[in-house]
Parts: structure tokens; sequence; C-alpha cells
């Protein structure tokens, strides 16, 4: 079903990559620390097996982590629920980076879906089937360090979902810049991100 040269991405190192993580807060994370622990309501691709009831497990076997390629994304896709950028509230921060080898990806943009007997809507459907998705392509394809696929708030722009085995070794020691979201420098790209989103900027 898979075809290696036609449905996985090679994305090189090099590449820059951005996530918008939460450092305060009830679980505050690293830029680097993968999430072990889902899978989440919000999540698209976590993934982890659930328990019985649906709820979230913790287990070194799933780790995940979420990057687009521009901020804009970030920025579509973090703060999508309320369409309100809140820069102070569990201090979320801007990390990018560029991984420190190529970064193998299922792309889920392009005819893999329908082969597998899926579709575009595996990047915009409920997260239970996406989740449900994430774990039988993680089952088939350990070796892949994730998955490409559209976002859905921002105009089909690439994302990026890395899972951890084996993706760890795609990050480097240090990133390229690591700011708080609140920094005075990203005041002016923020804003015009959120004047194209139609999203608020609180300062």
């Amino acid at each position: 079903m898979l075809r290696r040269t036609e449905d996985v991405v090679a994305l090189p190192a090099g590449t820059r990559l951005v996530r918008i993580f939460a450092s305060g807060g009830n679980h505050p994370q690293q830029w680097d620390s993968f999430r072990y622990a889902g899978p989440l309501p919000h999540a698209r691709f976590d993934p982890h097996p659930p328990t019985p009831q649906g709820g979230p497990t913790v287990t070194r076997e799933h780790g995940v982590l979420y990057f687009s390629l521009a901020v804009q994304t970030c920025i579509a896709e973090v703060f999508q629920a309320t369409s309100t950028v809140d820069r102070r509230t569990r201090a979320p921060q801007l990390v990018i980076f560029r991984p420190r080898r190529t970064v193998r990806l299922l792309d889920l943009s392009g005819l893999w879906p329908t082969r597998a007997g899926a579709s575009q809507a595996i990047s915009n459907g409920t997260k239970e089937r996406t989740q449900s998705w994430a774990r039988s392509i993680r089952a088939a394809y350990p070796e892949l360090d994730g998955l490409w696929y559209r976002s859905s708030m921002d105009a089909g722009q690439p994302s990026v979902c890395l899972w951890d085995p084996p993706a760890a070794t795609v990050l480097p020691e240090a990133p390229d810049l690591l700011l708080p979201l609140e920094h005075s420098g990203l005041d002016l790209p923020l804003g015009r991100v959120c004047g194209e989103l139609g999203y608020t900027l609180l300062n």
C-alpha cells in the first residue's frame, strides 16, 4: 500500500520548523519535550492507545509533537478555539529550529489516504477518527518519523506531526529562536498574522 517514492516526504535537515507551546500553567512544556500522555481531545494525530473509557494514557512508546513551517499556521492552529491570541496566559513561547537529519513523514496530502481507504478528511475529520488512523499508521510504519498533513485552519498550509520513537533524534541541541510570545519584537509580525487570520491579538 505504501509507495515510498511517492508517499513519504523526506524533509531535509535545515528546514525551519515552528512551534508555539505553553511554558507555564498546570502542564508546562519545554520546546523539545515530546508529550507521552494522550490521546488528548484536541490533538488530531495523537497515536496513544486510549483507556477503555476513551481517556488518555501515559506511555514512553508514543511521544508526539506538532509543528508547522510558518508562524501563521502555528497561530491559526494553536489559538483556533477562541480566535484570540493571548500572549501571557500559560506563558506561550515561540520556537524555530532546524532538524539535524532528514525527517521521513507519511504524506497525508497526496494519494496515500485514498489508497488506504480514507480521504483528505483525514486531515480535518473528527479527532476520534484521525487518532484511530494515527494509531494504525504508527503500527504499520514504525520507522517513519511522523506525518505531513494540511492545516485545516490556514488554507491547507503544511504541518508536521512528529512521533517518538524515532523522531527524538530529529531535534537539535538548541533552537535557532526561542522567545516568549509577549516579546516586543513579535508585536508587528503577530499583528500582521492576526490581521490575515481575523484573530484578535491581546497585548
